[in-house]
């Protein structure tokens, strides 16, 4: 396997040996540092943003919006708001004028270059040597932290060394006002400019700090520093939109200088503070010096890798600890107490401006069995913005809540109107937002999280509420067509991205899209059983609040049964119309172009578009074998009487294997799973390529704008649910293992219902479980045609059968 593009990933580091500025927007999101709270890319301090370093600095959910003139239209866009950059640390030796060359990863005086990401302690650590002059070499040893204990801390040690005569540093550290959004190249003819009002000053000794707003949504940004030198007292400065200090060390061979920078953040979406401004300098005036700060940062990680167990040996799991890394950065235990969903490109960019998909899907099923918490935290922000959904879909002439195929701030639409083709250079129509589908994966996730953690209260409200509206709106979109004696669903987009519309059509939307019909009949299925399970008087309290009477309900059981699934040659059709579609001339495409993952981009720029083939984005039909097991899909489809037997959906699967490109990084994530389930031969292939997918850069420059946490957390997954088939269905949790030659032997730690580090270990023909000693209920482990019952304290090993 290929593990990195310029990276060399160890069993706890990843690290990158010299400097290549056309890697180096790639190494700052593999090497983002965050705590849930903010995070901030790996971007060198001695360099301000340009068209290779890119310092960002983001707040999860703190948005702003801005209009911009396109084409000669208005178009409105909320982004995740690039805060003040608190980094910048520069550095110079002086002359006898005072004067020296600030010395950077660019400069033609630097000898080597080291960065280390330290993924057990969240510690990022940089060694740079620079031939000065005078046969002086400089070198520079920085240690980095986001404080995953204090989440609005972040601390930069700097150690200064010289080698030959004594000289004099000037050492410049500051906070800076005046960054923009503007790390994505396609966004960049758009209004980015999200804070204003920047005003900075000196607090105590060794303290400096600055404050603005966001434009519209007024949200208040404050940073305080404290700089610290072993044998300097730092000095403020003036500048416009910066908070400056400078001080000035005496370096000697053998001796060691060190400056410390103490940062506090804070803004006003924070709970429990008067003034972000007080706050942050309060802050960081408490906050210890650097080793006690270290020392509680490393307690914190060591608590979340011991919660969050994985071992995988081999390269494959060295890839999946970085991944593992990225996921807990972004969605950590602090996430828990905030007003947030889950940012498709995790904290690390400004891809997708940060807003909130359906990504949630490939991430919550990971969460619910280690930090439930989180889960129902990233749950709560959908079901606050129900009234926006419900809205929206009053508003499209529907019943229930549509939630948006874009989320951010409020939960209204945020899909851009136009998307850029960076190929042809046109802007073009997005007709993504009838990506309704959407409201299925929020449903899927509500009966996940409940099923895992046994929240009976959330499923009795919050939860009830939410599956309810969704399936309110799924019936309501449901037309009956006399002819095909069935209910149809028309005018969406399915999670094939290509295809948006029908050959030479009107309008934009497709019919009868199977991953949306099909996951539509679950949520009805679900609604029922959920209203039927409810204690009768908050089925009642419900009943009444949302005005559902029993004719509804019988229109429910009545769709989820008779939503129509097309079929064309023996195989599922991605929708109504799709087996008529002409065959694309793979081998051609690729002859001419090599890498056609954004084939709708080739396509367009030529004049033509994917609408008219039978070609894919990404997984679409077969995402329906990774929502569900083999039993429970074949169980929907005899609900809405469909023979689907194991033929037919082999013949299926291999049919969209032949016709996928794979434009997106959930696509190999997918049909590994699928395969492995379905064959095995050729799961691992597709393995790799979700594992490879960001640290290679396979979807060609888009890890440099942010990384695919979906992808990241569904290689995860594909760990702990994928290969065991574990599910948490009823009160017992379902195991049925599909070896992976490549994988035989793994084990992890999981949360369910209570139970703290359940520990599994598959080896060939063997599962270990272990469950830690409590005061709870046995767990009983289901398997294929046997099912055991562990009581807390005991382990067990199972033998398995081919």
């Amino acid at each position: 396997m290929r593990a990195e593009t310029g990276g060399r990933i160890e069993d706890w580091t990843w690290r990158y040996e010299g400097y290549d500025r056309t890697e180096e927007r790639l190494r700052e999101s593999l090497c983002t540092l965050g705590n849930g709270y903010f995070a901030t890319r790996g971007a060198a301090p001695e360099c301000p943003a340009d068209d290779v370093h890119y310092p960002g600095t983001y707040a999860a959910g703190c948005y702003n919006r801005l209009t911009s003139l396109v084409g000669g239209r208005q178009v409105e866009n909320e982004d995740m708001v690039n805060l003040p950059d608190w980094l910048p640390l520069r550095y110079r030796l002086t002359d006898r004028t005072g004067t020296g060359e600030w010395l950077t990863p660019d400069s033609v005086r630097l000898v080597t270059l080291r960065q280390t990401l330290d993924l057990q302690s969240g510690v990022l650590e940089r060694n740079l040597r620079y031939a000065v002059g005078d046969g002086r070499v400089l070198s520079v040893r920085q240690l980095r932290i986001v404080h995953m204990a204090d989440p609005h801390i972040a601390v930069l040690r700097t150690e200064f060394g010289v080698e030959g005569p004594p000289a004099d540093l000037e050492v410049e550290a500051a906070l800076d006002g005046t960054v923009t959004n503007s790390g994505v190249p396609r966004y960049r003819q758009l209004d980015s400019d999200h804070l204003t009002h920047v005003h900075t000053g000196a607090g105590a000794p060794g303290i400096v700090w600055l404050r603005c707003r966001t434009t519209t949504s007024d949200i208040r940004v404050a940073l305080a520093a404290r700089t610290t030198a072993s044998s300097a007292e730092a000095a403020p400065l003036r500048e416009a939109g910066r908070a400056v200090q400078r001080l000035r060390l005496a370096l000697v061979a053998g001796g060691t200088a060190t400056v410390d920078k103490t940062v506090a953040l804070h803004t006003s979406r924070d709970p429990a503070i008067s003034d972000p401004l007080r706050a942050a300098v309060e802050r960081v005036a408490r906050a210890p010096g650097f080793d006690e700060l270290l020392d509680t940062h490393l307690t914190a990680w060591e608590q979340l890798w011991r919660r969050a167990e994985l071992d995988v040996p081999g390269e494959a799991g060295r890839i999946l600890r970085l991944h593992h890394f990225h996921v807990l950065q972004a969605l950590s235990p602090h996430t828990a107490d905030l007003d947030v969903g889950v940012p498709a490109r995790g904290l690390h960019g400004e891809a997708y401006r940060g807003h909130v998909f359906w990504d949630e899907l490939f991430v919550l099923p990971y969460l619910n069995l280690h930090f439930p918490e989180v889960s129902r935290a990233l749950l709560t922000y959908r079901h606050r913005r129900l009234e926006q959904a419900c809205a929206a879909a009053h508003d499209a002439g529907r019943a229930g809540a549509m939630y948006p195929w874009q989320s951010g701030s409020d939960g209204r639409e945020e899909t851009q109107q136009l998307h850029l083709n960076p190929r042809s250079g046109r802007w073009l129509p997005d007709h993504s937002r009838l990506q309704h589908h959407v409201g299925s994966a929020v449903a899927y996730n509500v009966w996940q999280y409940c099923q895992a953690s046994g929240d009976a209260e959330f499923l009795h409200t919050k939860g009830a509420e939410m599956l309810l509206q969704i399936a309110r709106f799924w019936a309501d979109s449901a037309t009956y067509d006399e002819g095909l004696g069935r209910h149809r669903i028309r005018g969406v987009v399915g999670p094939d991205e290509y295809h948006d519309a029908y050959p030479g059509a009107p309008e934009p939307g497709l019919d009868d899209n199977v991953y949306t019909n099909v996951t539509a009949a679950w949520v009805l299925a679900r609604a029922l059983d959920v209203l039927r399970a409810l204690p009768e008087p908050r089925r009642r309290e419900l009943v009444e609040r949302i005005g559902l009477d029993g004719g509804e309900t019988e229109a429910w059981e009545d769709v989820s049964r008779t939503l129509h699934v097309p079929f064309h040659s023996g195989v599922i059709s991605q929708f109504e119309g799709y087996g008529e579609l002409a065959e694309l001339d793979w081998d051609g495409y690729r002859a001419r172009y090599g890498d056609i993952r954004r084939l709708d981009r080739i396509l367009e720029a030529e004049g033509d578009t994917v609408n008219r083939y039978q070609a894919s984005k990404q997984a679409d039909v077969l995402m329906l074998g990774y929502l569900f097991s083999p039993a429970e899909l074949h169980r929907l489809f005899r609900r809405l009487g469909y023979p689907l037997d194991a033929d037919t959906w082999q013949r299926t699967v291999d049919h969209y294997l032949r016709r996928t490109s794979h434009g997106s990084t959930l696509s190999g994530l997918v049909h590994g799973w699928v395969l492995a389930r379905v064959r095995r031969a050729g799961a691992w292939k597709f393995v790799q390529e979700a594992l490879e997918g960001d640290i290679a850069d396979l979807q060609g420059g888009t890890t440099g704008e942010g990384i695919h946490l979906g992808a990241m957390a569904g290689t995860l997954d594909l760990v702990q649910r994928g290969l065991t088939g574990l599910e948490t269905r009823g009160d017992a949790l379902c195991l049925d293992p599909v070896p992976l030659p490549e994988l035989s032997e793994y084990g992890f730690a999981l949360r369910y219902r209570g139970h703290w580090g359940i520990r599994l270990r598959m080896r060939p023909g063997t599962l270990h479980i272990s469950v830690p000693t409590s005061d709870r209920s046995p767990i009983d482990i289901e398997l294929p045609g046997r099912t055991v019952s562990v009581e807390p304290g005991e382990s067990c090993e199972l033998f398995l059968m081919e």
